[in-house]
């Protein structure tokens, strides 16, 4: 008979969440938590979040946000294809929000934390994004920045 105590010796797998948003350096990060996976023997949550955008007056009502949520989850979807995964538990999810800010409350479920250096948005020559500036001051967790070959 197993002793109960030997049962909770053995850690949980870690659990790496990745942030993904369709650019090329989120599909690096991607590749890279997937490659720490396997290292880890862990699990991979991916996250993309998505925000109504502003709206000018008169269009208020105009834009669904079925169809801004399903563009984000094709796009999440599409860089999952683009990354070998067969042999790691990949999970994912598309959530509604400020990527920061979803990304941050992820980090307190996770043992790493994978951004690229700079996604869609901001401006291009910049080393560090918003997202990963404000990830690496305020998660949870270890974070890992992946930077481009350009940076």
């Amino acid at each position: 008979m197993t002793n109960p105590q030997d049962a909770a010796a053995v850690p949980a797998p870690s659990r790496i969440v990745v942030g993904v948003d369709g650019s090329a350096l989120s599909r690096r990060a991607l590749e890279w938590a997937v490659a720490e996976a396997r290292l880890r023997s862990a699990a991979v949550h991916v996250i993309t979040a998505w925000e109504y955008p502003a709206v000018v007056v008169g269009m208020e009502g105009t834009l669904d946000t079925r169809e801004i949520e399903a563009g984000a989850r094709h796009g999440l979807d599409a860089t999952l294809l683009r990354v070998p995964h067969s042999d790691v538990e990949v999970t994912s999810e598309v959530v509604q929000g400020g990527a920061a800010r979803i990304l941050i409350d992820a980090s307190a479920r996770a043992d790493l934390l994978v951004v690229g250096s700079r996604g869609h948005g901001g401006f291009v020559g910049l080393m560090l994004g918003s997202v990963s500036s404000q990830v690496v001051h305020h998660s949870m967790c270890t974070v890992v920045v992946v930077r481009g070959v350009s940076d």
